[in-house]
């Protein structure tokens, strides 16, 4: 039997969702969508309707194009005294981070925009047949697994932090804590919003009565929508970022957004520097790949820029890039937060890389609809001089950047990650394996990695002491991790090679990663 696709995913549902929509006949797009509308359930933290994304879609014969349905800032922002916004502690076992929480907290959201959007333009399947798993699995009530289980524990403050909350997401056996593993997670309301949506369209979640409870409720409890806000928004189209790479072109996340941009200049760094002959895990190897990454951290920053671009970077980074860079990335308010990837091809010569984001949830639950608003404003890296100061009526800039590899035989690749600022790094690793070493799919997946941030160099295990070592002598801080660990991201990723008809998939087993070939 001819191959329909390939799925991979963060959840075993999620990718079950969108083969069930590839064995039906439907396309990549729709297989997508099913899956996005599933990972609302099933990886409740890191994904909601009421968050926001981004798709890169490669619809067979035509150009890539990206869909930025990403949240965006409000018309209007209140003062301080004004805004619901308040700090939670997530405990991450080692350490603890401080987010912010509250009504004041939430940006426009473009989820529900978005998946009509592409819907519209790219799908195949009425839009009933690719909310069914979804429904029917948030009525019936889906398992919370490991992985989800320990994520929803990290950020227990925010989902137990009011009745709604935990009426929603509390535990049966624990009271006042987040469900464990193997409890059901159960959201009628959510199932009930979707066959809603299905009916009354967008329209219902930006001018109808969901838009009115929103707005209402932002007025009375320091959130800072207002109808404007929602009846404004729209999906933006924007032209992929396009690298070439020994042969093949990378298509990735273009400016306002920071992630793309980020890994196109590390590739060009690291282009032609024979990294692949150095050896994986070797002192000479890490210490090439880190110090790309540093490099690329002081690319960030616009004053450090213009002195790399008088030294030796000048030579192997194209004004293109420095260009697009100062003009469209700096300064943009940056939001780096819980992530989830749906990655799929299909058998018509469609692709589709899609990344998404809630943030960690606003504690506000849009009542009767089970639906978590995001928390993007709460994000310190869009606060860089203190709150309540962020441009209003910008899209926020995110490192998400759902990427494709188109290659010169016709092959193509769909990945993308989840891990805030180790998204970058991570797509960077991945795409480096496969296209300047010629690493399987799989293997290129499931390397160990590092990520370098502010001169601590992080190292997963599985590279040798010695090697380590003699990369001290570069880098002295250096933390090692005792296991792989989803701080390293989750790079979810398919491919098809037309020589051999063969699909392939890797799930990111950091992040509870699935893969699935119908």
């Amino acid at each position: 039997m001819k191959q329909r696709g390939v799925i991979a995913a963060g959840h075993p549902e999620t990718a079950r969702a969108a083969a069930q929509i590839l064995e039906d006949g439907g396309n990549a797009f729709d297989a997508v969508l099913a899956g996005l509308c599933t990972a609302c359930i099933a990886e409740p933290v890191l994904a909601s309707l009421g968050g926001g994304g981004f798709l890169m879609a490669r619809p067979a014969g035509r150009d890539p194009v990206v869909y930025d349905f990403f949240p965006q800032t409000p018309l209007k922002p209140l003062g301080a005294a004004e805004i619901d916004l308040h700090p939670v502690l997530a405990d991450f076992g080692t350490a603890q981070q401080e987010f912010h929480v509250g009504m004041g907290a939430i940006a426009t959201p473009g989820m529900v925009k978005g998946l009509f959007r592409v819907h519209r333009d790219l799908a195949s399947l009425p839009m009933t047949r690719i909310v069914e798993h979804a429904a029917g699995l948030a009525r019936e009530g889906c398992p919370v697994n490991a992985m989800q289980a320990s994520i929803l524990e990290i950020v227990a403050p925010i989902f137990t932090a009011n009745a709604a909350c935990r009426a929603a997401f509390g535990s049966s056996v624990r009271s006042g804590r987040p469900m464990t593993a193997d409890e059901d997670l159960v959201l009628p309301d959510f199932a009930d919003t979707l066959e809603a949506l299905c009916r009354e369209g967008e329209v219902l979640f930006y001018r109808g009565g969901l838009a009115e409870k929103l707005v209402a409720d932002c007025r009375s409890g320091g959130g800072q929508l207002t109808r404007a806000d929602l009846e404004r928004y729209e999906v933006a189209l924007r032209t992929p970022l396009n690298v070439a790479v020994n042969g093949a072109r990378v298509m990735t996340n273009p400016p306002p957004s920071a992630g793309g941009i980020l890994i196109a200049f590390g590739l060009q760094l690291l282009r032609g520097t024979g990294l692949a002959k150095l050896g994986f895990g070797s002192a000479a190897y890490l210490e090439r790949l880190a110090t790309a990454m540093a490099l690329t951290n002081k690319a960030r920053v616009e004053s450090e820029l213009r002195m790399a671009a008088a030294g030796a970077s000048q030579a192997i980074l194209s004004p293109e890039f420095v260009a697009a860079y100062r003009a469209q990335i700096l300064g943009k308010p940056t939001a780096m937060r819980g992530t989830t990837q749906i990655s799929v091809i299909d058998g018509g010569g469609n692709a589709a890389s899609l990344t998404v984001t809630n943030g960690e949830g606003a504690t506000y639950i849009l009542p009767g609809t089970g639906i978590m608003m995001n928390n993007m404003l709460g994000e310190e890296d869009i606060n860089p001089q203190g709150f309540y100061r962020w441009p209003s009526d910008t899209r926020l800039c995110s490192m998400m950047a759902p990427s494709l590899v188109l290659h010169g035989s016709g092959g193509v690749e769909a990945l993308g990650s989840g891990g805030s600022k180790r998204i970058r790094t991570a797509l960077l690793q991945v795409l480096l394996h496969r296209l300047e070493e010629g690493v399987p799919l799989e293997d290129s997946v499931n390397r160990p990695r590092i990520h370098l941030e502010d001169q601590l160099l992080s190292v997963e295990p599985g590279f040798a002491e010695a090697e380590l070592a003699g990369l001290a002598e570069h880098f002295p801080e250096i933390e090692r991790w005792e296991a792989p660990n989803m701080f390293f991201g989750g790079t979810h990723c398919v491919l098809f090679d037309p020589a051999t008809g063969r699909f392939e998939g890797a799930g990111d087993p950091r992040r509870g990663g699935v893969a699935v070939v119908v």
